[in-house]
């Protein structure tokens, strides 16, 4: 896959869900600061941003880091697995403080949607079928919501080790499968 054609078909970037213009920072970032902000975004949308983890790609061919395109990649890849590890850790001490809250629990069954309800089943047949490996899994698939994925997960789960490994194993799939398809598309065009 041409790595030029990946900012090429990141260029819309959507930012329609980010008020605050994160996307879009995250979308131009250069040099080592850029380095940064992927980490702390890709933190971000493990516990608390709704927003597609894929758009780290976005400045990878044009980081300005003196470094060939090839390893700019993979360095935006590792920093938001990092990132995104961290931030997925920070949930799972959450959803391990949640477990012991029965008030959380209740008002989250109360609620319009049975978001417990719905993502424990899920989650719990990925866990019992795959283990940590479901968890890599779901967070394999591009545009599915992480934090879902984390938090759920969370709440099922006790190794902190385990779940920071399948979340960055997950992370890295996320936008290695991206690449994937990006690569597809641009040989398709």
């Amino acid at each position: 896959m041409p790595l030029e054609a990946v900012p090429t078909l990141l260029a819309s970037c959507p930012t329609t869900g980010d008020p605050v213009g994160f996307e879009r920072a995250v979308c131009t970032a250069t040099g080592p600061a850029g380095l940064l902000l992927i980490g702390v975004y890709s933190f971000l949308i493990a516990f608390v941003l709704p927003l597609p983890s894929e758009i780290v790609l976005a400045p990878a061919s044009s980081l300005r880091l003196g470094l060939p395109t090839s390893l700019d990649l993979a360095l935006v890849i590792l920093v938001s697995g990092l990132g995104k590890a961290a931030g997925s850790v920070f949930a799972f001490h959450l959803g391990q403080e949640a477990k012991q809250s029965g008030p959380v629990i209740r008002l989250l069954r109360r609620s319009r949607f049975d978001v417990v309800a719905w993502s424990e089943r899920r989650t719990v047949e990925l866990a019992q079928q795959f283990g940590y490996v479901g968890l890599a899994l779901a967070l394999s698939v591009p545009g599915f919501p992480d934090t879902l994925s984390i938090y759920a997960f969370s709440v099922l789960e006790e190794d902190y080790l385990k779940f920071a490994l399948a979340t960055f194993a997950g992370s890295v799939g996320r936008l290695l499968v991206t690449l994937g398809i990006i690569g597809g598309a641009s040989l398709a065009f």
